[in-house]
């Protein structure tokens, strides 16, 4: 029997489709930041009482009745600003209305509708996507008369809400879910000959560049100055009898060399084009520029593949333009920059000069290998028994935390379930030291790997309360 949830799930298991996303839109100042913390379930955008706080998007992964999906926060849609139109705030909710599935209208319950309510309600409506409005600050039943102005925008329902007290937010939450696509169901890795590869990084890497050498054409569009991709290209390739989907994205740049209202708007849907390419992607390529090193953006862009539980490959472009002693130091600066991800391997190239491409496919096929990886039964019992012979599990809070078994839950990332008679005991270290030891067994180069301890029990036996344990620096 299915498990329904308003709660994230206990082991979360990434998938090959992409998320469906829902856009939070409004006028400024309605509480559409508070109600992306709200069903986030974590405080992600800032909120404050001034207008206009939310000046880019805010993007978080979420569930609720066992099904995830995507959220974006977008700024105020204000029509009554100095030229909203060419200042992008207009543009801002178009962005993400082009790329959502379910739209959520956020509206003020304790102020009448106001015109900026009015010109998002009329974008809204010819966007020809379902369209959620809900009137915020609902805070008590008394409340629920005044969100019925709403009605004169000629909706037909409105849901009061109070994002702030989680009043109502489940019966949103309920509606939103009604009204997501089914999700597309991911094949089975044998049954499916397309592998997805987004190159992902910033801008002027090299991206555009990588795809046309690969397709022997100038498809994409390929300059010196830095965003000239705006949106996700796919390419089919075959190579050497492969087939693959190669996702070229626009580049990534810091929130400082994004000068004009305008370029902003482009850029920050551009980003989320990219967000959405990962989403959909087997193995992420992170296009690094050699010659100028490894930077603060290179390593976020990996984070936003390493949180959505993509395999990973950092290639370092442009190795023409160093000597060895260069790239070797190159590689180092790599290494450290991005030492949350040690299992992504680095691949030195030269897209200009066609150097590193039959290592780029070679490793991109080794680390879809491991993404999809199932260990057999028998595989696993040996290993879990060389564990517990070498190192059992060490005593922490006065308890002493016990192992039975492991078991493989799912592939794509391989992720794992060990049953203890004490999960929550289980010290930190321990936790990587089983997963250090997952990779010394199975390699899993490339690829994120997961394991999740739960409580074993006997049958009919009620769950326990989780014991929580506070570290010392001493018990450390």
């Amino acid at each position: 029997m299915k498990h329904f949830s308003r709660h994230h799930d206990e082991f979360p298991v990434a998938e090959d489709a992409p998320l469906p996303l829902v856009a939070i839109v409004g006028r400024p100042n309605v509480g559409k930041s508070t109600l992306f913390n709200r069903l986030a379930r974590r405080k992600l955008a800032i909120v404050h009482d001034e207008p206009g706080v939310t000046r880019d998007r805010h993007y978080a992964t979420t569930s609720a009745f066992g099904t995830p999906y995507a959220i974006v926060d977008t700024g105020g849609f204000d029509p009554d600003s100095d030229d909203p139109m060419k200042a992008g705030i207009a543009n801002h909710v178009r962005a993400a209305i082009s790329e959502a599935d379910v739209i959520v209208f956020v509206g003020d319950a304790s102020t009448i509708a106001t015109s900026a309510d009015r010109a998002a309600v009329d974008l809204l409506r010819r966007s020809n996507k379902p369209v959620l409005y809900v009137a915020n600050k609902a805070d008590s039943p008394r409340r629920d008369a005044d969100a019925f102005d709403l009605y004169r925008l000629g909706v037909d329902e409105v849901l009061p809400i109070s994002s702030l007290h989680g009043r109502g937010v489940g019966e949103l939450e309920a509606a939103i879910i009604e009204r997501l696509p089914p999700r597309e169901e991911a094949p089975a890795p044998d049954g499916d000959p397309l592998l997805r590869v987004a190159i992902v990084g910033r801008p002027n890497a090299g991206k555009s560049s990588l795809l046309n050498q690969v397709l022997g054409e100038s498809r994409m569009l390929v300059d010196d100055r830095p965003g000239t991709t705006r949106d996700a290209i796919d390419a089919l390739v075959t190579r050497e009898g492969k087939k693959y989907v190669l996702i070229d994205t626009a580049g990534i740049r810091r929130k400082g060399k994004v000068r004009s209202a305008d370029d902003g708007e482009v850029e920050s849907l551009g980003v989320l084009s990219a967000i959405r390419s990962i989403e959909r992607a087997h193995v992420v390529v992170v296009m690094c520029d050699a010659h100028e090193g490894v930077s603060e953006q290179d390593a976020k862009i990996l984070g936003l593949a390493h949180e959505r539980s993509r395999a990973m490959i950092v290639a370092l472009n442009k190795i023409d333009l160093l000597d060895k002693k260069g790239v070797k130091k190159a590689e180092e600066q790599a290494r450290e920059k991005l030492s949350f991800a040690p299992y992504a391997p680095i691949v030195t190239m030269s897209v200009k000069a066609g150097r590193g491409m039959d290592e780029l496919f070679r490793t991109i096929d080794e680390v879809r290998a491991a993404y999809f990886f199932r260990a057999t039964t028998g595989e696993l019992n040996r290993f879990f028994e060389q564990i517990l012979d070498t190192r059992p599990p060490p005593t922490m809070g006065g308890r002493s935390p016990r192992l039975y078994f492991i078991t493989q839950a799912s592939v794509a990332p391989p992720t794992f379930v060990a049953m203890s008679n004490a999960p929550d005991s289980i010290h930190f270290s321990y936790q990587r030291y089983v997963q250090n030891q997952l990779r010394k067994r199975f390699g899993f180069e490339g690829s994120p790997i997961r394991v999740f301890y739960r409580q074993n029990r006997k049958r009919g036996e009620p769950p326990r309360k989780s014991v929580t344990t506070t570290v010392t620096r001493r018990q450390r």
